[in-house]
């Protein structure tokens, strides 16, 4: 009997050191969940991933486009961003890769993001002379501003995001207040989601800035304006993405590139197979979305829907790890 205790013992020992080296080869690592909802699901993915399959103590910490890469870059941290919209702070990007503060790793969602200023498709089809972003400048009686009467009103999305300086950026190069418009400070990204999900309830008319994939774009139908203009990435990247620049031009947006963002010092020091994660790991626009839809219709975190997302999709995500990690987080769910 003793004999089999100790043999017990011994096993047990054998798991725990296995349990104790894979943690500490992974170590702490800070995930930051950015406030919108695609970001939020895929860091609840990854905190999941990471912390069930490899062992790595997560810390997830609240951010926002400009902040949280500008801190990578200058700090290190967090270590990790699961949704980085490069493009929309490609300065800072581009210094932190050259200076080796930070890495890129997978393209997170395939096909990217398309960023802009949208109306709903009713309002559209009633105004077919609305075509471009000039072509609604032209009418601010047409989205007029509910506090200021005789303005137009363009929402903007909350401080911190980049396509909220993007747009402010661009409100100036159309001379949009010239225009007779003001630019509408939402506040959050839940002010934002409610000023359109107001206005199209009510079939109101409504102009401001929004992207996909989400959610809400995939419950209320919006027509993205064209700029009017070509895409001009000199002067997009001189001025558009920067705040204080004084004079920007009209250009049109982009394509929206989507990557994973890891601080320089954890990828150093990150196990092979986890950085073989983070250069795997890329969502499709349909299954982030058909989340997103849920988690919508259920007021439900980013964190059930990582649940959700990890229960029905393992044939996409078993490809991205080890045989032993998904066995793991198979178990833990």
């Amino acid at each position: 009997m003793k004999l089999k205790l100790f043999g017990a013992l011994a096993v047990a020992g054998v798991f725990c050191g296995a349990s104790q080296a894979n943690a500490a080869s992974c170590g702490n690592v800070t995930i930051a969940s950015m406030n919108w909802q695609s970001a939020e699901l895929e860091a609840a993915v990854d905190k999941v991933i990471l912390g069930e399959g490899y062992g790595c103590q997560v810390n997830m910490v609240i951010g926002d486009t400009v902040p949280t890469i500008t801190s990578m870059v200058d700090k290190a941290k967090p270590d990790i961003v699961s949704e980085g919209a490069i493009d929309l702070l490609p300065a800072i990007v581009k210094q932190g890769i050259d200076a080796k503060k930070i890495v890129m790793a997978s393209k997170v969602i395939q096909e990217g993001a398309v960023y802009g200023w949208y109306i709903p498709k009713y309002f559209a089809d009633a105004h077919p002379e609305i075509r471009t972003i000039p072509d609604a400048l032209k009418h601010p009686e047409l989205f007029p501003d509910p506090e200021n009467p005789g303005k137009g009103a363009i929402y903007n999305g909350p401080q911190g995001w980049g396509m909220t300086v993007n747009t402010a950026q661009l409100f100036k190069a159309y001379k949009a207040d010239k225009a007779g418009f003001r630019l509408i400070d939402t506040g959050s990204a839940a002010g934002l989601d409610g000023a359109l999900a107001k206005a199209y309830e009510h079939k109101q008319p409504w102009l401001g800035v929004y992207w996909s994939p989400t959610s809400l774009l995939g419950k209320y139908q919006m027509v993205k304006l064209e700029a009017g203009v070509p895409v001009d990435e000199a002067e997009w990247k001189r001025c558009t993405t920067v705040a204080d620049c004084p004079d920007p031009k009209p250009t049109a947006w982009p394509p929206g590139r989507l990557y994973t963002l890891i601080a320089k010092p954890f990828a150093d020091k990150a196990s092979p197979d986890v950085m073989k994660y983070l250069n795997t790991r890329t969502f499709k626009t349909a299954d982030v979305q058909q989340v997103m839809v849920w988690m919508t219709n259920n007021q439900a975190t980013g964190e059930d829907g990582a649940k959700r997302f990890l229960k029905e999709k393992q044939d996409v995500w078993t490809k991205w790890v080890t045989p032993d990690a998904a066995e793991k987080i198979k178990a833990s769910l």
